[in-house]
């Protein structure tokens, strides 16, 4: 049951070969098997998913059911679950239990899907590999020695070990589509305001996104159909009509043109340039017309990203003092000392690091010169962007400079690991969709080839994924450890 699609799931299920029990069961039982070796879960949610599941079988006997009813997800740490334990990775909100569900979990609860638990990741979205989580590192399931990319590293290796076919994550530099280019699945990050932030922990508010993991774009546009939309609790929310995206995804390519950015391809490993040309030249025989573009301007992505994002991440987690909610330490002197103990205590080194480069570049004597010139900046790799979308309909790239790299081996070098999101980062700062998708393997470990549109324009962007994966079968592997 594992090796099926999202839409062969939900006939099974609804046509009665399968119940929701059965399908979450099995999973549950993969979980059991693999989890111990990969600890890509913090929480799991065993017996109120055969709960769910049951309530769910009830719902497709009485016809009352949706396209995802009865259907295993797995919620990433950073969404707040009513009643079940929300940590965002952190020893901070090691005790957090959260009183209401975010909009992405209520809506997916309101589809039907079955959540089986809480996926592991980098502390608070800070990280590049999922080895800053306070629950120790994840694995990835192509090579136990290797680290599964961050922050959604725990979603990322679920749906590798198809051990859930459907993941939610979120992306802020490239959290989605990088752990999905290492683990070899499907990641999307859509525009910014597409889905909705209520109940999603902070991090960099202005950049972000939650998005979708599975095996294929055609699993993540029957997703995004459910979790898409409008929300008015949310003041970053867009109100935009969200389009039948299941619709177009088998739309012809004839007369699409697809930039391939200069930039993008300019002292990238020679292999992994081949594979990505390979899957532009798969996409050229299916219609699509492929030019060279250029974005001046998206080398400072890395160094713009590295000061608003920390500068945004110092202001969010500045709420975690110990009073109200999370980490406290024990018997404090004064009110100072709460402060200063319960958050040494609780943050771990890479969030400590943002936060204190944060509130340096926020500074008064630093804001004009950092701050606001990142800022500036920012425009100018928007305003690239969009020039670009004047003649092409999708932008192709790499998704990461490399493949999977070992636990351990960047670990105490920020810079080398900051540089893993170097071909991510910039669709996060000018708001755009972006989609990682399997494009091959190097070395025997996956490769991801990267897809940005127009903001809004998630159709056009699963309408290529879909046709790329309906003539190429990289999607479709499996880690033999797993299989």
């Amino acid at each position: 049951m594992h090796t099926k699609t999202l839409r062969e799931l939900s006939h099974a299920l609804h046509h009665k070969h399968i119940s929701s029990v059965e399908l979450t069961s099995h999973y549950l039982q993969r979980i059991a098997r693999f989890e111990p070796e990969l600890n890509s879960f913090i929480t799991l949610n065993p017996d109120a998913a055969l709960l769910a599941a049951k309530a769910a079988d009830q719902a497709i006997h009485a016809q009352t059911h949706g396209p995802l009813t009865g259907i295993p997800i797995v919620q990433k740490d950073i969404f707040c679950t009513d009643g079940i334990k929300t940590t965002c990775g952190s020893k901070m909100l090691a005790n957090f239990i959260a009183p209401y569900d975010a909009t992405v979990v209520e809506k997916c609860h309101q589809a039907g899907l079955v959540m089986l638990g809480k996926s592991n990741m980098d502390e608070f979205a800070m990280g590049s590999s999922n080895e800053t989580s306070f629950y120790g590192s994840v694995k990835n399931p192509w090579d136990l020695s290797r680290v599964p990319g961050g922050s959604s590293g725990g979603s990322a290796a679920i749906i590798a070990a198809r051990l859930s076919p459907l993941a939610t994550a979120t992306d802020t530099g490239g959290s989605i589509r990088q752990p999905a280019a290492f683990c070899g699945i499907s990641g999307l990050k859509p525009s910014y305001g597409r889905v909705s932030r209520f109940g999603m922990i902070a991090f960099a508010s202005s950049m972000d996104q939650a998005g979708l993991m599975a095996n294929s774009a055609e699993d993540i546009a029957l997703t995004l159909q459910a979790i898409a939309g409008f929300d008015p609790r949310d003041s970053t929310s867009v109100n935009q009509p969200v389009p039948d995206y299941l619709a177009t995804l088998n739309q012809d390519l004839t007369g699409k043109t697809i930039g391939l950015p200069k930039e993008f391809f300019a002292g990238l490993d020679s292999d992994i340039a081949t594979l990505i040309m390979d899957g532009a030249k798969e996409l050229e025989k299916l219609g699509a017309r492929l030019i060279e573009v250029s974005l001046p301007h998206v080398h400072l992505s890395v160094p713009v990203y590295y000061v608003i994002a920390p500068a945004e991440c110092s202001a969010n987690l500045a709420r975690y003092d110990g009073v109200r909610f999370g980490h406290r330490c024990s018997d404090p002197k004064d009110l100072l000392d709460l402060y200063q103990r319960s958050r040494a205590e609780g943050f771990g080194a890479e969030v400590k690091r943002r936060i204190m480069v944060g509130t340096h570049v926020l500074s008064a004597g630093c804001y004009e010169d950092y701050f606001v010139k990142a800022q500036r900046v920012r425009r100018l790799i928007a305003n690239d962007f969009h020039s670009a979308f004047q003649s092409v309909d999708a932008l192709l790239g790499p998704t990461a400079p490399g493949t999977a790299f070992k636990l351990g081996e960047k670990a105490f070098d920020p810079v080398s690991m900051y540089l893993s999101d170097i071909y991510t980062i910039a669709t996060n700062l000018a708001g755009l969709p972006g989609i990682s998708i399997p494009a091959g393997f190097h070395k025997g470990l996956p490769v991801g080839l990267q897809l940005t549109t127009r903001n809004f324009d998630e159709a056009t962007l699963l309408n290529i994924a879909h046709r790329y994966q309906h003539v190429t079968a990289w999607h479709k592997a499996m880690p033999e450890y797993v299989a």
